[in-house]
């Protein structure tokens, strides 16, 4: 199997599958001395831990961080890091209804038709807990940003049909609620919406948003390595989302040129900015230098307890009711996922636009 490397020059190599003895991570072009340890990767893994709310699955694992290399008292050595969190909470037996059988939603029918195996415990490598690497590896892009004084931050925008206004934003209560949305309103209306999916046994989407203030201009490239395409692959190889937008996405497609163009100003001291942000920070493919956005579509948990028709590996016609733990959404716990990848992304294209003029390289080399 091939594609589970992501990135140019802050590479990331994620394996391990749902049931088997650990998932992990190795990054390959971490700058040395970056201060690191195991704390600044654990405070993120447990924001998409399980178990944490009625709304997320019950599988009981405490996702331990092990960093294996790369890192000398407390800071990076510019070598690969490996990071490894062991699984501990397998229910293997949960899943042996559809060893031979494949469930809606799920990767199960492609991946034999691909591969003419796979591991049918919990999704194997298409599962969800796949990203514990991500997030891993996203942890430590971003305080590289952060050294940098870029800020990437993701929460919940929707629930299925309860969404927030972009006026009513109140960013201190995102921990408040275990649904991570940025109004208390709305997350309660959204508690109880997700409530009465569970109980009809079924399942909800929503939106992730994630915005990145303080990146300088400069950012991505005007043909194939577009900023906005370079995160869109990032954010659509998430496995539950479904579509992503950059700014106000499918929406400008309702609008006039007169209202989308985002016109530019200048500060009193001498500083470019615009006076809106409909493009989302991304021009031509490359950041112009105001807060990105980006949207993340997440689709309903594919596992759901009501009885559904499917069929067998012998092409027989039956019903299937899937058994196991599962989120009956699964947004609140992809938010840090997509904070990640969004992140991980930047962080290769800040390393890629190093060389993208002389006058950067001679101030690395020139003496």
């Amino acid at each position: 199997m091939s594609g589970s490397i992501y990135g140019t020059h802050f590479k990331i190599s994620t394996w391990g599958e749902s049931h088997g003895k650990a998932v992990g991570v190795v990054i390959d072009g971490c700058p040395a001395g970056l201060s690191l340890c195991e704390e600044d990767i654990q405070k993120q893994l447990d924001r998409r831990k399980p178990g944490q709310s009625k709304f997320a699955t019950h599988r009981a694992e405490e996702d331990t961080v092990e960093i294996l290399s790369g890192i000398f008292e407390g800071k990076t050595t510019g070598t690969p890091i490996s990071m490894l969190v062991h699984n501990k909470d397998q229910r293997s037996k949960d899943y042996g209804n559809i060893a031979y059988s494949y469930r809606p939603g799920h990767a199960d029918y492609t991946f034999d038709e691909k591969y003419g195996i796979r591991d049918y415990r919990g999704g194997g490598r298409s599962s969800g807990r796949e990203t514990i690497a991500r997030v891993a590896a996203g942890a430590v892009a971003s305080k590289i940003l952060l050294e940098l004084g870029i800020h990437v931050r993701a929460y919940t925008k929707a629930i299925g049909p309860v969404s927030i206004d972009n006026e009513d934003y109140d960013f201190s209560c995102i921990q408040d609620n275990p649904l991570n949305m940025p109004n208390r309103g709305k997350a309660q209306e959204a508690a109880e919406y997700v409530s009465e999916c569970m109980a009809h046994y079924d399942s909800c989407g929503g939106i992730v948003e994630c915005t990145a203030e303080h990146l300088p201009t400069g950012l991505g490239e005007p043909v194939f390595d577009k900023l906005d395409a370079c995160l869109a692959k990032a954010i659509m190889s998430i496995g539950a989302v479904k579509g992503v937008e950059i700014g106000d996405g499918f929406e400008a497609a309702k609008s006039n040129g007169s209202k989308n163009n985002d016109p530019f100003r200048i500060h009193s001291d001498g500083s470019v900015f615009k006076t809106s942000n409909h493009a989302g920070g991304v021009l031509g493919g490359i950041s112009d230098g105001s807060t990105l956005i980006l949207r993340a579509a997440i689709k309903p948990t594919s596992s759901i307890f009501s009885t559904q028709q499917t069929i067998t590996k012998d092409h027989e016609e039956i019903d299937i009711a899937i058994k196991g733990r599962h989120d009956p959404v699964i947004v609140p716990r992809a938010v840090v996922v997509v904070e990640s990848m969004t992140a991980i992304t930047l962080v290769d294209l800040l390393f890629a636009n190093m060389y993208a003029k002389m006058e950067s390289l001679k101030k690395l080399y020139e003496r």
